[in-house]
């Protein structure tokens, strides 16, 4: 493979690995295996944290003597919302519990068991209300722990579900930055080098103008000068 054809597969390659992390492992996943990023935070199993306090709600629920509450649409709305929270934890609970254990790096698979613990939570808070107006003291006391043990554990819940988001936003961080990084070095590999420059040939010098050699030979040194002898304007003598 080129390094021209190297940039669009690591844009896919980014892609992809979003697309796999956003949706952990399948039903059966073991959390212990995390990628790599997340080993620094491992989520427990949302029944370890949340199945004591559900099973305590359930038991003091199911425990309620309405006959005993008096009368009126204080208890009959109690009774309503008692008969819910019953149903959901023999129906719609257990089962999004079950898909929450399997994957408990899995946010799309961990808030919907969040949203039905804050909704569950809501409705036992109606219930104890109703209960401080019109129940016994004894079925009043006994509903208030179980919805003080319910709000520490959907709070201990909450906090790792923050977790989790965190550990996964650094992770798709982490894995952008060494993507681009590396797209970046792809390129300058890619890019071929600058020619190199050619030095410019070297100036010329310019040449001197020599002064031509005379060619009158100087007398020797001692030598009188002569001069070339004058010419004679006398006639001369005619013959007798």
């Amino acid at each position: 493979m080129n390094s021209s054809k190297a940039i669009p597969f690591v844009s896919v390659f980014f892609l992809t690995a979003l697309v796999c992390f956003a949706q952990p492992g399948g039903a059966g996943a073991p959390a212990a295996t995390a990628s790599p990023a997340n080993s620094t935070f491992t989520p427990a199993a949302p029944s370890a944290i949340l199945q004591r306090s559900l099973d305590e709600v359930h038991q003091t629920v199911g425990a309620v003597k309405l006959d005993k509450w008096r009368r009126g649409s204080v208890r009959d709305e109690a009774g309503t919302n008692i008969d819910a929270i019953q149903r959901d934890m023999n129906g719609m609970l257990p089962a999004l519990m079950k898909e929450a254990d399997a994957a408990p790096g899995s946010l799309s698979k961990v808030l919907p068991l969040s949203r039905n613990i804050d909704a569950l939570y809501d409705v036992m808070v109606h219930v104890v209300e109703a209960a401080r107006v019109v129940a016994p003291a004894d079925q009043v006391g006994e509903l208030q722990q179980a919805m003080a043990d319910l709000e520490k554990a959907r709070v201990a819940f909450g906090d790792q579900l923050q977790q989790t988001a965190d550990a996964q936003e650094k992770h798709i961080s982490d894995l952008r930055t060494t993507v681009q990084t590396q797209a970046a070095s792809l390129k300058a590999a890619a890019t071929a080098p600058p020619a190199p420059k050619c030095p410019a040939p070297p100036t010329p010098a310019k040449k001197k103008k020599v002064a031509p050699k005379s060619t009158t030979s100087k007398p020797a040194a001692g030598t009188p000068a002569t001069t070339p002898a004058a010419t004679s304007t006398t006639a001369p003598p005619k013959p007798q």
